[in-house]
């Protein structure tokens, strides 16, 4: 296994930067004035036009950045843009064409063809399905067409007239119209998300209560299937997998948390709470590192030791307890790979606590869509490949008394395997867990989330709850097992 490199580390937050749909709009608009008026860079009245301009623009940025508009939320972008066009009678057709030229240029050309193959190995024809992954993508990355072409059609359309009526003296901006126009947006924006943005998972007010108990596990493996989409895993053809639900316990609505972002999912279930406290809330992570406790400064604790082998987006939220997996090599050979590590670590570190992260399947989603046989073929690559593992474990001297979670991180929509804002197909998550003190043949059908994850591990293995775990242990999986609440 090849690990990620301190290149693609960095390579993979500038990444991130265009990816992530927040950072993106305003990196795209000012790329995209930049362009239109690059024959006017030697003009100083030029520099001084363009930032006023931006300064115009700043509130919307700003404002964009704040509310996400998730999911049919988007729909409402568009009562902006009509807006400005009834009020002002300043429209730059070129500067719309540009920046819509340049947006799909960038979406279905270089990011689902040129980038994915490069990266992952998919065809240079890949544009041929993209294009409609775009049109219908509803995540929150800069590949949501119908979220993004609202709100820079309307930044530039505003930063352009500004630039114009500077640069021709043809009067003044009308600032004034311009400042009320703003206030109404601001006002509509809080209205929509205070009181349509009704759909986010329910937050617990509580900490994790801890139990008393002895360690039951010596051991706990997690494998995480990287946005294994709930209905299409049970589609597939899934036999180890289909054995190890069936003879253990299984939870039918497992949760994700919001923004359902890779690097958020796996923060919330590493420190059993949300991303409101642990302060992860993108796959773009400004401040290094979570800001509670984690599962594996809880394991410390007690002296056992807990790894993490995945994407080098992973470090930035938990550091030295990530081993990197590079995700730049054929998506093909990219499980196969993980797993080839993932025996090395068992061997080399013997964790009391590990997690693996296979990634094929959601680079599938992304590259290829969800609603295809590429998508299928992935999850039931991902089940002969946990079998193979599995055996190695088994082999090795490692299943004695552990327990065996396996869950997807996400799940994933329709468009360019859309995941964040929670749309079909993405909320709830395949999970179940099998072991000598798991029940088996059974299926919890209360609702849970991801953020038991850590209390769960913790209390399996004898560690403290993480400070501010508040998931609920998922004692239904316990076979006759009886705990004394701590009061």
């Amino acid at each position: 296994m090849k690990q990620a490199s301190g290149f693609e580390k960095i390579a993979a937050r500038c990444w991130n930067l265009l990816n992530e749909g927040k950072p993106f709009t305003p990196i795209f608009v000012t790329g995209t004035m930049l362009l239109l008026f690059i024959t006017q860079w030697t003009s100083g009245a030029f520099w001084g036009a363009f930032f006023l301009g931006f300064v115009a623009v700043l509130p919307l940025l700003v404002l964009y950045y704040v509310y996400d508009y998730p999911l049919f939320l988007r729909n409402y972008l568009w009562i902006p843009l009509v807006g400005y066009l009834l009020i002002f009678d300043q429209f730059s057709l070129s500067a719309a064409m540009l920046g819509i030229g340049l947006y799909f240029f960038f979406t279905v050309f270089f990011w689902g063809t040129f980038y994915y193959h490069l990266r992952i190995g998919t065809s240079w024809l890949n544009f041929t399905r993209f294009w409609k992954l775009v049109l219908k993508n509803s995540d929150s990355t800069s590949g949501n067409a119908q979220e993004q072409l609202p709100k820079f059609l309307l930044i530039l359309s505003i930063w352009t007239a500004v630039i114009e009526t500077s640069l021709t003296n043809r009067g003044t901006f009308d600032w004034t119209t311009l400042a009320f126009f703003y206030a109404g947006i601001w006002l509509f924006s809080f209205i929509l998300h205070h009181y349509l943005f009704d759909w986010k998972p329910a937050v617990k007010s509580d900490y994790t209560k801890p139990v008393k108990s002895t360690p039951t596990n010596e051991r706990v493996i997690m494998i995480v299937i990287d946005g294994m989409r709930k209905e299409r895993f049970q589609e597939a053809n899934t036999p180890f997998l289909d054995s190890l639900k069936k003879n253990g316990t299984e939870y039918s609505q497992m949760e994700t948390v919001y923004p359902a972002r890779t690097v958020v999912c796996f923060s919330s279930m590493m420190t059993g709470t949300y991303p409101l406290e642990h302060g992860i809330k993108s796959n773009m992570v400004w401040n290094l590192g979570v800001k509670v406790e984690t599962i594996f400064d809880s394991l410390r604790k007690v002296g056992k030791t807990g790894r993490l082998l995945g994407i080098a987006h992973l470090v930035d939220a938990m550091g030295g307890d990530v081993d990197t997996v590079t995700a730049v090599m054929n998506n093909d050979v990219a499980d196969t790979k993980i797993m080839e590590g993932a025996r090395q670590i068992m061997l080399d570190k013997n964790p009391d606590f590990f997690t693996v992260q296979l990634i094929g399947t959601d680079q599938t989603g992304h590259a290829r869509g969800v609603l295809y046989d590429d998508y299928i073929q992935k999850i039931e690559e991902a089940d002969k490949l946990v079998e193979d593992y599995v055996h190695f474990l088994h082999e090795n001297g490692f299943m004695e008394n552990t327990t065996l979670i396996v869950c997807a991180d996400h799940g994933q929509a329709d468009g360019i395997g859309g995941h964040g804002h929670l749309d079909e197909g993405e909320r709830f998550v395949p999970f179940f867990l099998n072991g000598p003190s798991i029940a088996k043949g059974k299926i919890v059908e209360e609702k849970h989330s991801l953020t038991s994850v850590a209390p769960t591990v913790a209390h399996l293995l004898g560690a403290p709850i993480p400070s501010h775990s508040r998931g609920a242990i998922l004692e239904e999986a316990f076979q006759d097992r009886k705990e004394e609440v701590i009061k």
